[in-house]
């Protein structure tokens, strides 16, 4: 087990305190209101979905047409802090600058796992910090019993649920453009 080991000034944090912080593989950081919050990085089932996830949409939104870029674990700027989905997809052109983050408002769906530790953000805290920042799409992978994606969309400031894709069902989603998934083959080796 590795601790971060860094300085702060006293107060609050602040947006450019964390992305001032050092790269580090092992953990991610988030700004929620004006306290960091650090997790561990995800595990193996969690990535190789991901990754799987990712393709999907990538392909998904090459398809349609859609002027937009899958990028995985980015830093996304929110209204009340910085936060580190999953999954992003952003309009195209927010995404042309070699940033360290983009900002919410050029976000077209973000995209959470939910990994054991961290259950209660990706649940609750994220889907609030998300529709505040009026980000349309907000979808979460669950894995137990089997994995599981939750579609929701934003609805007079709240995520409203729309589909929910089964283990061993083709679902069709329409937005933010046509995808069909089977979530059961995303995290199996």
């Amino acid at each position: 087990m590795s601790v971060a080991s860094f300085t702060h000034h006293n107060g609050p944090w602040t947006v450019a305190d964390v992305l001032a912080l050092p790269e580090d593989r092992k953990v991610r950081y988030e700004l929620v209101g004006e306290s960091l919050v650090m997790s561990p990085a995800p595990g193996l089932r969690h990535q190789r979905a991901s990754r799987r996830l990712a393709n999907l949409l990538e392909a998904a939104a090459h398809a349609s047409g859609a002027p937009v870029e899958v990028l995985e674990a980015i830093n996304v700027t929110l209204p009340s802090g910085l936060v580190v989905p999953d999954i992003v997809v952003a309009d195209q052109g927010a995404t042309i600058e070699d940033a360290v983050s983009i900002d919410a408002e050029a976000v077209q769906l973000v995209i959470e796992l939910v990994s054991p530790g961290n259950k209660t953000m990706d649940r609750k805290l994220k889907p609030l910090l998300y529709a505040e920042a009026a980000i349309p799409h907000y979808w979460r992978l669950e894995f137990d019993p089997a994995p599981r994606l939750i579609v929701s969309e934003l609805d007079s400031g709240r995520y409203t649920e729309t589909t929910i894709a089964l283990p061993g069902v083709v679902t069709r989603i329409e937005a933010p453009f046509l995808l069909e998934i089977d979530p059961a083959g995303l995290a199996r080796q």
